[in-house]
């Protein structure tokens, strides 16, 4: 068919307007993995008292390279996150622009980058969409054309948007304005929004159809605190309201229960494996928030567990649920790759104890009641074993038997047959 050049051009004009318009940058097809700040090292900008732990180019520049020689990055952690208080209190007197502060980022963002991009590595950075961060420097109300320019300008890979300070009436327009705008800018970035969390802090129930079109990932909830009572805490909002929540996560749009704490002070070893577990189940970002110099070798075994990973980045990116909450035993099932001609799935199962006994608890469930009804069985394996981790192959019918130690998990591929 003849088409004139004009109709090309009003074609393509109108195809790119959609593309600023919406999202649909293209970005995150599947959850982000990353390093950040927050959780680690908050808001420590004394540099002199602590050289190794305040935010700063040398604390961002060292957990890059952490990243690819400890093997991070081939385990597919790809982005760096500057968090809250990179920034000076004021913007630049001329220009408006934002200024990292000068003391702790001499060489400056640009430079930083560079240093990230020459690692193989995307560079992340933090804003918020109030008059001010919630660590009170500059927010990008008033000049969020001018804010999402000067990311791109600075190379900026992925934007995390907060929500302090802010009107909570102006976020549901204010937030996919700032998207468009970063998508605007021509620069591909992964965004990330924090309104659902506040939304829901104020007794609002966010328009997750909207989140979808204008946001890569978002914030449902409270944050995370270095301790299990706030990784079941998270585990219990997530359940009670996956509902509404689990439908609206796929490629390109993740709800995100926060950061994973693997390697801190807060968990154990077991209940390590638990959160990485949980996370790995909701198909959500695992985005690591530690010292990188100072994870365990048993801890950071979890964290590059690469069939763990796998569940968590599975390329039909359903996200899965809790099916089961009995005697403090709960099961949580995702439905994963690869699937039969016939169309049934295969499963990632967690089986979660919340009991206080001395003795690990044995529990069993037929596949069925599990919700496994393949006709040709699964093949079961242990994600956290090592060796002798080929459990054989179940039937539908065939009860699966597991131990659980209390706060801990067990965690399982049944790979339809």
């Amino acid at each position: 068919m003849y088409t004139s050049l004009g109709q090309l051009l009003i074609v393509s004009v109108l195809f790119s307007q959609s593309l600023v318009n919406a999202l649909d940058n293209g970005l995150a097809r599947k959850p982000p993995m990353a390093w950040m700040s927050w959780q680690r090292f908050r808001c420590i900008t004394d540099c002199e008292t602590y050289p190794n732990e305040c935010i700063s180019e040398k604390l961002f520049s060292r957990h890059a390279d952490l990243l690819v020689s400890e093997g991070y990055a081939d385990a597919g952690y790809e982005y760096i996150i500057i968090d809250d208080c990179w920034l000076e209190k004021e913007r630049d007197n001329k220009t408006q622009k934002l200024v990292a502060n000068k003391e702790r980022f001499p060489s400056g963002l640009n430079a930083l980058a560079d240093h990230i991009h020459d690692k193989g590595l995307k560079f992340g950075l933090y804003q918020d969409f109030g008059t001010n961060t919630c660590a009170g420097y500059p927010g990008v109300i008033n000049h969020m054309a001018l804010d999402a320019q000067t990311f791109a300008d600075w190379d900026v890979d992925y934007v995390k948007l907060d929500g302090c300070y802010a009107n909570l009436t102006d976020m549901v327009d204010g937030y996919p304005e700032f998207g468009r705008l970063l998508n605007a800018t021509g620069r591909p970035m992964v965004y990330s929004c924090s309104w659902p969390a506040y939304q829901e802090d104020e007794g609002q129930m966010p328009d997750y159809e909207s989140l979808k079109k204008h946001c890569n990932l978002w914030r449902n909830w409270n944050d995370i605190d270095d301790s299990l009572e706030s990784v079941m805490q998270i585990m219990d909002y997530f359940s009670k309201n996956q509902d509404r929540i689990q439908p609206h996560a796929g490629p390109g749009h993740w709800n995100d229960p926060d950061m994973l704490i693997l390697g801190n002070y807060g968990l154990s070893y077991d209940q390590s494996k638990l959160q990485m577990a949980i996370w790995s189940i909701m198909a959500a970002p695992l985005i690591m928030s530690n010292d990188l110099a100072h994870v365990r070798p048993e801890i950071k075994e979890i964290l590059q567990n690469r069939e763990v990973i796998a569940v968590d980045q599975d390329e039909l990116g359903i996200q899965g649920r809790r099916i089961i909450l009995r005697n403090d035993i709960e099961v949580w099932r995702r439905p994963i790759t690869p699937k039969t001609t016939s169309g049934e799935y295969s499963y990632a199962l967690a089986f979660v104890s919340r009991r206080t006994d001395g003795a690990p608890y044995a529990i069993k469930f037929t596949l069925q009641e599990l919700g496994l009804h393949n006709d040709g069985g699964y093949d079961v394996r242990d994600l956290y074993v090592k060796t002798n981790n080929k459990l054989g192959v179940f039937s539908a019918s065939s009860q699966f038997a597991t131990r659980v130690i209390p706060n801990g998990v067990t965690f399982y591929k049944f790979t339809a047959l």
